[in-house]
């Protein structure tokens, strides 16, 4: 008891001053006032007891506040609330509460977060592993079966040359994509910004794509809005956007026609990618410029491509403070589009 008495009145020392100076006011007012030494000496001692009696109940609200805060933190410390509402302290604490809330709120969605990175961390290392050993396992087997004495065969020495190359491609492919990747998402990747004839621009990167588009007896098409369209942005960069989305599009579309369009706008000019192909399905569209998601994965490695090219076309889409939308129905066409700014 003595020890709890002694605690409370430690606690309210910090107080002290303040209520010592109420204190001497008073003694001093009641002695003016009331000179008798019998009844000054009375209220004195009245006043003295009061003013303990007030530093211990000052002190025993404080060390509840105290234990209260402590409890919380240790409560925070050992994962026992899970929303910031459980997070409850007295009346005139309010302020204090809701910073603690605020704080809890902050650590759980900094933790969540942290927890999202480390998941997409490990699924993009084991995706990475699988892109990777997929084209090396099959190099090695055809040079192994070279090796093996296939290498003086005629009828197939050149056939599995060919693919092992094939296969080195797409393993150059995907280690250049990577690097992109890798330096866009951490911030390292430069733009050069400058203006440019998109019209011309778009030109030449559908000349360079007509060979891959005829080869599948697609038509390859392009619409200009007018002769000549000014926009900003990077070009080298931009070229990787179209070269993957026209690409895409060739790959899915199994006949009929891909178009680009370029819409003159005020202050935009509209960039439109547009396919007569198999289409995405519904649920898959919120997720296929997540890197290497793939909606039919043996359709995908069927026809190329590292899974990365999309994720990489968003990114640098972004850096050019625009967005990429896509409009897509199965088995009817997909639609991808744009805005660069003038």
């Amino acid at each position: 008891m003595f020890s709890k008495i002694k605690t409370n009145l430690k606690s309210s020392s910090i107080y002290f001053k303040e209520i010592f100076l109420v204190y001497l006011v008073i003694i001093t007012l009641t002695y003016i006032k009331d000179s008798d030494s019998a009844s000054a000496y009375f209220l004195i001692t009245a006043f003295t007891i009061l003013f303990f009696l007030l530093l211990y109940i000052i002190g025993a609200k404080r060390c509840r506040e105290i234990e209260k805060i402590k409890s919380t933190v240790a409560g925070i410390r050992k994962n026992q609330f899970t929303v910031p509402d459980e997070i409850i302290l007295e009346n005139n604490l309010s302020g204090l509460q809701e910073e603690i809330q605020k704080m809890f709120g902050k650590m759980k969605s900094d933790i969540e977060y942290l927890k999202k990175l480390e998941r997409v961390r490990r699924e993009f290392l084991a995706n990475v592993s699988h892109e990777l050993r997929t084209p090396i396992f099959t190099i090695q087997g055809y040079i192994e079966t070279l090796l093996d004495g296939a290498i003086n065969d005629p009828k197939v020495n050149k056939t599995f040359l060919e693919k092992a190359n094939y296969h080195t491609i797409s393993l150059s492919t995907l280690l250049n994509d990577l690097i992109d990747i890798s330096m866009i998402e951490s911030g390292e990747m430069r733009m050069s910004f400058r203006y440019f004839d998109i019209i011309e621009f778009i030109s030449k990167q559908v000349e360079e794509m007509k060979p891959a588009a005829e080869k599948k007896n697609i038509t390859l098409l392009f619409k200009p809005g007018k002769n000549k369209i000014t926009v900003f942005g990077d070009k080298d960069k931009l070229r990787q956007v179209f070269v993957n989305l026209i690409q895409n599009a060739i790959k899915y579309t199994e006949a009929g026609t891909v178009s680009i369009i370029a819409e003159d706008d005020a202050k935009y000019c509209r960039i439109i990618i547009r396919d007569t192909g198999i289409g995405i399905p519904e649920e898959d569209i919120n997720r296929i410029f997540e890197r290497f998601y793939r909606v039919d994965k043996a359709r995908s490695r069927a026809v190329g491509g590292t899974g990365l090219g999309l994720a990489i076309v968003k990114h640098i889409i972004d850096a050019h403070d625009s967005k990429i939308e896509v409009k897509s129905k199965l088995n009817q066409g997909s639609e991808f589009s744009f805005r660069l700014k003038k």
